[in-house]
Formats: C-alpha cells, structure tokens, sequence
C-alpha cells in the first residue's frame, strides 16, 4: 500500500505496511538480525539493519558513550564475539511499541559480563524498517 504525505513544495511517498502484525513480524526480523550481528560479531549483517546516519549513545557502567555507525562496527570488528567466547545466546525483545513509520524497542542483551538494555529507534523506509538510533545502558547485577 502507498501512502502519499503531501508538504508544500513537494510530494512524497512512503511505503506502509497494511497492520500492526506486519509491522511488528517485520520489526522483529530486523531485531533478530541485530542479536545475530551482536552475537555473531557480523558488521556486514549490522550495517544493513542500520541507517548510515545511525547515532549510538548511552553510557556504560556510568561513563557516557557515544559513537557514529562506522565507530561501532569497527569496535565490533575487533572485538571477539559472544559466539566466538562459546557464550550462551540470551538476548530477547522485551518490547516493541510502532506508530506510523516509527518505532520503538526495548530489548535486552546479556553479553560478556554485561547486562545491556538497548532502547533502538526504527523508521519504515523505501527499503523496509532500519534501526535510526541505539540508546543503550549497562545495569549492574548485585
């Protein structure tokens, strides 16, 4: 289904899928491909889940984060993976809120000795949905 946003000047055309459920089924698709790029350590995966434009903040175990998209891969490239380190996959959706072509998702990611919590931003473009923005915080298990 097409859907025509008219703005002075100029007209644009956004592609939207016809239901939630579609919505979400392909959100999630998206969500699975960022676990299996995190666990597996697959920047050639998470670069196409991912706007080019994609700013990544947050703070781990209080000290501020913040990388353009190129800076984490590279940091992911040379790091080794969770899958690598015979860790146990434990990642998992906790939420997934969508309004029009925008998104939210709260998903969790225990890896290494870290207890991460990602809030990511989608946005549906010409080409299906893409994380926008990754806020992300480490939560210490006591």
């Amino acid at each position: 289904m097409q859907r025509e946003i008219i703005k002075p000047g100029h007209t644009l055309k956004i592609k939207t899928m016809n239901n939630y459920s579609e919505n979400a089924n392909a959100i999630a698709e998206v969500l699975s491909s960022y676990f299996k790029g995190v666990f597996n350590g697959d920047t050639a995966l998470l670069r196409k889940i991912f706007h080019p434009q994609s700013i990544l903040a947050g703070d781990v175990n209080g000290i501020p984060y913040f990388k353009t998209l190129d800076e984490y891969l590279e940091g992911v490239s040379k790091r080794k993976s969770p899958q690598e380190l015979n860790e146990t996959f434990r990642m998992e959706i906790l939420s997934i809120e969508i309004i029009n072509s925008i998104a939210i998702a709260k998903v969790h990611l225990p890896i290494f000795d870290f207890n991460y919590y990602d809030l990511l931003s989608l946005s549906l473009t010409d080409s299906g949905w893409v994380i926008v923005n990754k806020l992300l915080t480490n939560v210490k298990i006591y």
